[in-house]
Order: C-alpha cells, then sequence, then structure tokens
C-alpha cells in the first residue's frame, strides 16, 4: 500500500481515543497483513508484586485483536472505513512482555463475511533478544455488503 493509505489508517487510530492512549503505530500496511508497534509505558503494566514492568496481559491481547482487524482492513476496497467486528479472539501468553512491542498480524483466510487472522507479539527481553511474548488469532465478521 502506498504511503497516503497508510497516513490515512494511521489517522483512524489517532482519532480512536483508547488505541492513540495507547500510543499503537501502524508501522507496515500491506495485502493481508498489518504490523503496529507500542511503547512500553509505566502505566500499562501490572500491578501485582513481582510483575511490575510487564504489560498487562488486556494491553496484548488488544493488541492482537486491533492488528487482526487492520489486517483484514486490507482486503477491502477502502481500508480506512470497513466494517467488520471481533467474532472470537484467543490469546496465548509465553513470556512476560517488558519493553516496546510489535504485533504482526496476517489474514488466513478473508471471505465474504468472515475473515481469520495469526497473530504473534514480539518484545526484547533484557539480554536485547526479539522474542515472541504473545501468539493469537483472531476471527471477524465481515460486513462488505455495507461497502
Amino acid at each position: 500500500m502506498d504511503e497516503d493509505v497508510l497516513d490515512s489508517v494511521q489517522a483512524v487510530i489517532d482519532d480512536h481515543d483508547f488505541l492513540s492512549w495507547l500510543g499503537v503505530e501502524v508501522t507496515e500496511f500491506e495485502e493481508g497483513r498489518a504490523v503496529l508497534s507500542m511503547p512500553h509505558d509505566q502505566k500499562l503494566t501490572n500491578i501485582v508484586e513481582g510483575s511490575r514492568g510487564t504489560i498487562h496481559g488486556g494491553v496484548t491481547a488488544s493488541l492482537v485483536d486491533t492488528a487482526s482487524g487492520f489486517a483484514l482492513r486490507t482486503t477491502f476496497a477502502d481500508p480506512t472505513a470497513p466494517a467488520l467486528t471481533t467474532t472470537d479472539l484467543d490469546v496465548t501468553y509465553l513470556r512476560p512482555a517488558r519493553s516496546d512491542l510489535t504485533v504482526e498480524a496476517e489474514v488466513v483466510r478473508a471471505g465474504e463475511s468472515m475473515g481469520f487472522t495469526d497473530v504473534t507479539v514480539f518484545g526484547e527481553t533484557p539480554g536485547g533478544e526479539r522474542k515472541a511474548v504473545v501468539k493469537g488469532s483472531a476471527s471477524y465478521r465481515l460486513f462488505r455488503e455495507s461497502q
């Protein structure tokens, strides 16, 4: 997708109170794929002793959901104004998320009425190694007739 489309999709996030509050940015947006990033922020971490500094699981689940929706947007004629909604979300936590995050979502299938994605959220280990912190998948109801 061209730079204008990327800017338009980022504007959708910037206009969304929750996603803009999280600091989500679209870094790649191409047919069947979306890559988003989110900076580590202390306000998003767990309050449980021993887990302080780790990003709350609800935040990473939101990233799986959001990246899925944006990957599926690439299958619509106008990716800035699709009609779609989550029908199922599966999140598996692999390790604590303690750094800035990158989430990569790929469309597995996008039909006329349903779409399916596979998602990985990556973070950085204390040693600086890039590792998967969350694996996820989602299904969405796609309302193509509204376009």
